[in-house]
C-alpha cells in the first residue's frame, strides 16, 4: 500500500466529515442538556456513524446496487432530511425542551433519536462521507488497504468525540440568548447546506 493513497484517504474523509465544523452543530442540537446526556448522545452518534462508514467500506456498492439506490438519490434524500431539521431549528418547532435551573431532563428515547438523526445521519455519516467511503473502498480493495481505511475512519471518529466533548465548555459562555441566536443561525446554514446536497444530487442525475 502506497503512503500517498493513505494520505489521500485521510484528507478526503477529514474534509467530508469535518469534525471541527460539526462542533457548533452538536452544541446547538444538545442545547440545555447536562454533560452526561451530551456525552451519551455523542457516544451513540459516533458509534452508529462508525458502524455505517465501516459497513459501506466493506460492502458499499453492493448495498446500493442491491436496493437499486444511486448515490445522487441518496444525496437528495439526505438534503431533504437536513432541510427539515433546519426548518425546525429556525422556527423553534423542535421537540419541547423542558429546562430546570441547571439540569435538563431528557428522556432515553429522545437521546437515542437525536443520536441517530441528525447527529449520526446525516451530519457525521452523511452523503458526502458515505460516497467518499464507497469511492475510496473501490480504490483500496486489498485486505490490508481496507484495514487501513477502516483505521482512518476510527481515528476520525475519535477526533469527533474529542471535539464534541470540548464543545461542552462553550455552552457555559452562551446562556439562553446566545443558544437561541446560535440555533437559528445554524438552522439557516443547515438549510443552505441541505439545498446544496439536493442541487448536487440533481446535477448528478442530469450528468
Amino acid at each position: 500500500m502506497e503512503l500517498d493513497t493513505l494520505i489521500n484517504a485521510s484528507v478526503t474523509l477529514l474534509v467530508t466529515i469535518d469534525p471541527i465544523g460539526l462542533a457548533p452543530l452538536f452544541l446547538a442540537l444538545t442545547a440545555g442538556m447536562d454533560r452526561a446526556a451530551r456525552r451519551q448522545i455523542a457516544f451513540r452518534g459516533i458509534v452508529i456513524a462508525t458502524g455505517l462508514l465501516v459497513l459501506f467500506t466493506l460492502a458499499g456498492m453492493t448495498i446500493l446496487d442491491l436496493f437499486g439506490i444511486t448515490m445522487p438519490a441518496f444525496r437528495i434524500a439526505g438534503g431533504l432530511l437536513l432541510f427539515w431539521l433546519a426548518f425546525e431549528m429556525v422556527y423553534e418547532k423542535r421537540q419541547e425542551r423542558k429546562q430546570e435551573t441547571t439540569v435538563r431532563a431528557v428522556s432515553h428515547d429522545e437521546m437515542k433519536h437525536i443520536a441517530v438523526f441528525p447527529l449520526a445521519i446525516p451530519l457525521i455519516a452523511g452523503p458526502g462521507a458515505i460516497s467518499a467511503t464507497v469511492l475510496l473502498s473501490t480504490e483500496m480493495s486489498a485486505p490490508l488497504e481496507r484495514a487501513a481505511l477502516i483505521g482512518v475512519i476510527l481515528g476520525l471518529m475519535v477526533l469527533c468525540m474529542i471535539v464534541f466533548m470540548l464543545a461542552e465548555r462553550v455552552d457555559r459562555f452562551l446562556g439562553d440568548t446566545g443558544r437561541m441566536v446560535l440555533t437559528r443561525l445554524l438552522g439557516v446554514i443547515l438549510a443552505a447546506l441541505s439545498v446544496q446536497f439536493v442541487a448536487d444530487g440533481i446535477l448528478a442525475f442530469r450528468a
